[in-house]
């Protein structure tokens, strides 16, 4: 004799077998994670290698950064008559900051991410609550720099770009502490190293002036 089960009893086991097929929800399967939650949209990864917003943020700010270093570099190694110590430096900023620059804008292509404008670079500083943001120089300091001559012109790149130096720093120091891609951290911690030494080299050079 065939028994017939209870409709109680068939509603309960279609409910065991719903939940025992599991869910499609990644989520239902992360300790400690309800299924409105979710990895923060912030992080990313590209070919194994994991990035975040603040990763792409230092590269979209250090590219004009390093730029502007280079202009001014440019720009002294132009004229006569200047201490060959502080001529030296600039061409030293430039090999550094060059491949910097080019590995930056390779990043940025890799994580899909906007590259730079030139308003990132010429950003109304006096917005972010400082008169500099990150140690960028206003169209008047380069002006300031174009125009000077000799003595006067070294020591101006010095004290520019030593400030110019302060600002990179920080802004390594931050994506050292915030960054994810560890290539990008690396490059952050070398500016860091580099540029400080160098900012102490100008101040040394400054003060023999």
């Amino acid at each position: 004799m065939k028994r017939i089960l209870a409709p109680s009893l068939v509603l309960a086991t279609a409910l065991a077998l719903s939940a025992c097929a599991g869910s499609d929800d990644p989520t239902m399967d992360m300790p400690g994670m309800s299924a409105s939650e979710s990895p923060s949209s912030s992080d990313g990864v590209h070919d194994g290698e994991a990035f975040n917003d603040a990763d792409v943020m230092f590269a979209q700010m250090m590219i004009p950064h390093h730029e502007q270093a280079i202009e001014m570099s440019d720009v002294i190694l132009g004229k006569e008559g200047i201490d060959p110590e502080i001529t030296d430096l600039a061409t030293q900023i430039k090999a550094a900051q060059g491949p910097e620059i080019a590995q930056l804008n390779i990043w940025l292509d890799e994580w899909g991410a906007e590259q730079p404008d030139d308003s990132m670079g010429d950003m109304d500083h006096g917005d972010m609550g400082d008169e500099s943001m990150d140690g960028m120089m206003s169209e008047e300091d380069m002006q300031a720099l174009e125009g000077a001559e000799g003595a006067e012109a070294g020591r101006l790149f010095l004290e520019q770009m030593i400030v110019h130096h302060q600002g990179a720093v920080e802004m390594a120091q931050t994506e050292v502490e915030d960054g994810s891609n560890a290539a990008a951290i690396e490059m952050a911690s070398t500016i860091v190293s580099t540029q400080s030494s160098e900012i102490q080299t100008m101040e040394d050079l400054l003060a023999g002036l």
